[in-house]
């Protein structure tokens, strides 16, 4: 479901309250929660805010839908960016769980996250997305060599490597089936052309070229986006 907002901070507060919702929900039934986010400049106020909510943050374990294959401390690492703007105040009590420990390493850190992903032992309590203009969505580029795989309903890992054919860096993602193996998606959105491309995605039937549809056109998990001229 597409929800419309006002201004930027209207998409934010309801952003925070759905997802400190669905962390307390699933802390209150499991003992804890797992929440992933992904990176870009987009959310550094959605992160700021959810640092300030009043979730019980220890028993939160944060991990990414995706990240770029560089160092830890590189500018266009989404860790970094997690751990600069979320991890702040009580909220870096979370555990948090990042896909890149040796980007010299790609198969190993894609191994090294698919097992402590499955070591989590739970099920994504939330999984916090955004949207390119091409339609991606996590790393899952349009265009990809590995993009088959990422949406294959059948693929058995939780990540993938993803080469971008027209974006810097080799990635680490999320697949679909993964993704949908959430309790909910929420993607943040802004602008008229994202909106027009969310518009094109939501027309079936789904197309590898706006790999997005795949997550629009489901009914298997609660999908909720929420937009902002």
């Amino acid at each position: 479901m597409l929800h419309l907002c006002t201004t930027p901070q209207e998409q934010i507060d309801r952003l925070v309250r759905t997802l400190a919702d669905a962390l307390a929900q699933d802390i209150a039934q499991q003992g804890r929660a797992v929440l992933a986010v992904s990176g870009g400049r987009s959310p550094i106020a959605l992160f700021q805010a959810l640092a300030r909510a009043p979730i019980d943050w220890p028993r939160v374990t944060l991990t990414l839908v995706d990240e770029r294959l560089v160092p830890p401390d590189h500018a266009d690492s989404n860790a970094a960016l997690v751990r600069a703007h979320l991890l702040t105040g009580a909220a870096a009590q979370a555990q948090f769980l990042p896909l890149v420990d040796d980007a010299s390493d790609l198969a190993g850190c894609v191994d090294r996250a698919n097992a402590q992903f499955r070591a989590l032992a739970q099920p994504l309590t939330a999984a916090l997305l955004g949207m390119g203009d091409d339609g991606h969505t996590a790393s899952l580029f349009p265009g990809a060599a590995e993009l088959p795989l990422g949406l294959s309903p059948d693929y058995a890992l939780p990540y993938l490597a993803v080469t971008p054919p027209h974006a810097a860096h080799t990635r680490i993602s999320l697949s679909l089936a993964a993704l949908l193996g959430a309790g909910r998606l929420l993607l943040s959105i802004s602008g008229e052309t994202k909106r027009a491309v969310y518009a094109r995605a939501s027309e079936p039937p789904p197309t590898p070229h706006l790999p997005i549809g795949y997550l629009i056109q489901q009914s298997k998990t609660p999908f909720d986006a929420y937009w902002f001229a």
